[in-house]
């Protein structure tokens, strides 16, 4: 018997429904019309006779068929886009000084990383691990090609990858109890940073008082710092250990602003080296953060992209 194949922009477009939660983002994603996204769909379940989705309210949910062939999805395009990346990328030689900051330097960046050695044996990645604002001033320096970085969406060089919420952050096991008659110890950076400003623009908005009790230069030890119950603090959920939790409202503290997520390149014209090393940072930030953040509205490829692109 003679088994079908599977389109593969359908199973791109099922795993895309599935990361960004209906069908409408990720007909943006993709850039295709909801009606073009829904034929596909028509198609696949009629290439393995059977509905992926049923109705659940006003929206569609997965069918227990529409998961297991979600599950082979991932596996099948992660292989099919190894596969491309390693043919085309053994070609691609150079060196990239790529910057980033802690919140992603012990999560799924150096895995990302790890892949593109293996699929780009020919190009050597340099990577710094910075404050965003230092990674930022490297870069004018001449110090970095590339830089990931939160909080300078207004450069004229940022590529907006996702909006990601601020939280706040206290430790996972004690209870963080706001006194009226003590201010809220706080662990924050050192100034200047865009968090320790939202923060305290925050706390001072709700008119609650507070004292920084602890700051450091370090990500890692400003987790400890809260972890210890020296203070809380406020950055984006990505990459929270597991000694520290998510505070809120119910914890009686105000809410807080975004951040953007944002690639600065430093040069006009992209060598091909460069191109590829974005392009796996952008894919990778899409999929690991999708549940973190709303993803930017997707943008026409520039000048210069990685051969090994998909159409």
């Amino acid at each position: 018997m003679l088994h079908p194949n599977l389109d593969m922009d359908a199973l791109r477009t099922l795993v895309a429904t599935q990361k960004l939660g209906s069908l409408n983002r990720a007909a943006e994603r993709i850039g295709r019309s909801q009606s073009a996204v829904s034929q596909q769909m028509r198609k696949l379940e009629e290439q393995v006779g059977m509905p992926l989705f049923r109705r659940k309210g006003r929206g569609l949910v997965l069918t227990e068929s529409g998961e297991q062939i979600l599950s082979y999805a991932q596996r099948i395009l992660e292989l099919n886009d190894e596969a491309v990346r390693a043919v085309r990328g053994a070609s691609v030689q150079g060196v990239v000084r790529f910057g980033l900051p802690g919140d992603f330097a012990e999560t799924w960046l150096p895995s990302a990383l790890g892949q593109f050695r293996t699929t780009h044996p020919g190009v050597r990645v340099e990577v710094a691990v910075e404050r965003n604002g230092v990674l930022l001033e490297r870069l004018d320096r001449g110090e970095l090609d590339l830089a990931l970085a939160m909080g300078y969406e207004t450069r004229a060089d940022a590529e907006r990858l996702l909006t990601l919420p601020m939280t706040w952050i206290g430790p996972a096991h004690a209870e963080v109890a706001l006194r009226r008659d003590a201010p809220l110890d706080l662990a924050l950076y050192h100034a200047p940073c865009f968090f320790r400003r939202a923060g305290l623009a925050a706390l001072d908005g709700a008119g609650i008082s507070w004292r920084v009790a602890y700051t450091t230069a370090s990500l890692q030890s400003l987790w400890s710092g809260v972890a210890a119950g020296l203070g809380i603090t406020l950055r984006t959920a990505a990459g929270l250990p597991a000694a520290l939790r998510r505070l809120g409202e119910k914890d009686g503290l105000p809410p807080l602003p975004s951040v953007e997520l944002c690639l600065h390149t430093a040069q006009q014209d992209i060598p091909p080296a460069l191109a590829c090393l974005k392009q796996v940072i952008v894919e990778k930030a899409l999929a690991n953060l999708a549940d973190a953040g709303e993803p930017a509205p997707p943008a026409r490829k520039p000048a210069g992209a990685c051969r090994s692109a998909r159409a």
